[in-house]
């Protein structure tokens, strides 16, 4: 089998090589899993909250050694990257101080005498594929609730984040749980149907792309197991007239551009309202020129490389055919010149039906934006998407973006705010974006057995 290698995409060079965990491997992986739940689910939740604290503790003690660790092996700027491991303790704090209420006993009316409530206990093994872009929070936010809720968790992560994979690993083992309770298992991707089969895994969660998502739900549903799935987004951005163009376009500009623009989150479609559109394209791009594209390890860097070479050029790809189709090029548009994975914050304008950057989801630094003839149109072209992950609507004037957000098809919308995901809220798409939720009591009470208990 061939090694696993961590290839800095700042600068090709080879961070570190591992060695891929084996059939055998995955097997003992289940095996001391399935016997780490038996414990694990009877420990007090007080207990396993104490043990979530403790992780967000090392977590700040380590935050410069994760979050190089993080650009190393993905090229996130750095001060991004300190940012990710911050927000991993602020989401550890999070179920540290409130899952027990989230998990609490309810009760109902029931006749004199008797007792009525609904329980929530654990599964048992939840299996765990995470992607690369964000490859602490996306693992966090899993693990966070889940482990706290009583279950077991086996993260199968990106094949190019493997240091990230096994440094979770030892955090969660440094901070005191149980040696199996997380485990990172370095597995290749045809080994996951397996482990998803496997009768010690009950359930299992994914982020990342929609292939991705249908084998996992595929072979999940013909084993009747429960999952959650956080895939791909095409989000909307939308610019009404009455809009604050400068904050819009500044804020625009960043949500786009955020992690080189590998966000299933970031704006991908702005869609700009006739009124304003020249007005806001012209900040926007002269925003997005603004950026300082460069060394990841730089805190002054806005935008680091691409997480690979190979990444690029599909992007690259995506972006030639939506100009060969008719879309214009306002800003960059070919990779740079330089060693290592960049490619330039781009925006395009223009943009013709079913091409590229109008259909597919574009993951890098590439806006696409639409002139709207008014707030109805608007709406429609923000829904013209097999997508449905989050929106954001730009406009001075409160209940008029309230009201739109409901019109939006969308997980969640955000009114003069860029699209987050924020512990103390669900979050999650709908459509090609996936189904289920995370964060919030919502997402800790997905793998979990709801459970009525009637004492008579």
């Amino acid at each position: 089998m061939e090694p696993i290698t961590a290839v800095n995409p700042a600068t090709d060079e080879t961070v570190e090589t591992y060695e891929p965990a084996t059939a055998a491997d995955v097997e003992d992986a289940l095996a001391r899993a399935d016997e780490a739940y038996d414990s694990w689910r009877d420990r007090p939740i007080r207990e396993r909250e104490a043990h979530l604290e403790r992780v967000a503790e090392l977590l700040r003690e380590r935050t410069d050694e994760y979050a190089e660790l993080m650009t190393r092996e993905m090229g996130k700027p750095i001060a991004q990257a300190r940012a990710e491991v911050e927000k991993c303790a602020w989401g550890c704090d999070h179920y540290a101080q409130h899952a027990s209420a989230y998990l609490s006993a309810e009760h109902y009316a029931s006749p004199p005498g008797t007792t009525a409530k609904t329980v929530y206990d654990p599964l048992g093994v939840v299996l765990a594929v995470m992607p690369w872009n964000f490859p602490f929070w996306q693992v966090i936010r899993f693990a966070a609730p889940y482990l706290t809720a009583g279950n077991v968790g086996m993260l199968k992560h990106a094949s190019n984040v493997p240091g990230c994979a096994l440094a979770l690993e030892q955090l969660f083992r440094d901070a005191g749980y149980p040696e199996d309770v997380f485990q990172s298992v370095l597995a290749p991707s045809d080994l996951v149907d397996d482990v998803i089969a496997d009768d010690r895994v009950q359930a299992a969660t994914l982020t990342g792309s929609g292939p991705a998502g249908r084998a996992v739900a595929s072979t999940a549903g013909d084993q009747l197991k429960k999952t959650v799935l956080e895939l791909g987004g095409s989000d909307p951005f939308v610019v009404l007239d009455d809009a604050d163009l400068e904050t819009a376009a500044e804020r625009g500009a960043w949500a786009r551009n955020q992690n080189g623009g590998q966000s299933c989150i970031a704006a991908k479609r702005f869609v700009v309202v006739d009124d304003v559109y020249d007005a806001f394209v012209d900040r926007l791009v002269a925003e997005t020129e603004a950026l300082t594209v460069g060394d990841p390890l730089d805190p002054s860097t806005d935008v680091g490389p691409q997480a690979s070479p190979r990444f690029l050029e599909t992007l690259h790809e995506q972006v030639t055919a939506s100009v060969e189709a008719g879309a214009t090029v306002l800003t960059g548009g070919e990779p740079l010149d330089r060693d290592g994975a960049y490619y330039p914050p781009t925006v395009l304008s223009d943009v013709p039906a079913n091409c590229p950057a109008d259909s597919e989801e574009l993951f890098g630094p590439v806006a696409s934006v639409y002139r709207v003839a008014d707030e109805d149109e608007a709406v429609a072209v923000a829904n013209d998407t097999r997508f449905g992950l989050g929106a954001s609507v730009w406009t001075t004037d409160r209940e008029r973006g309230e009201s739109l957000a409901r019109e939006i098809d969308a997980g969640c919308v955000y009114v003069n705010q860029l699209v987050k995901s924020d512990p103390r809220v669900p979050f999650g798409g709908v459509g090609d974006s996936g189904y289920g939720r995370e964060l919030s009591a919502i997402g800790i009470q997905e793998f979990v057995n709801r459970k009525t208990v009637w004492v008579e």
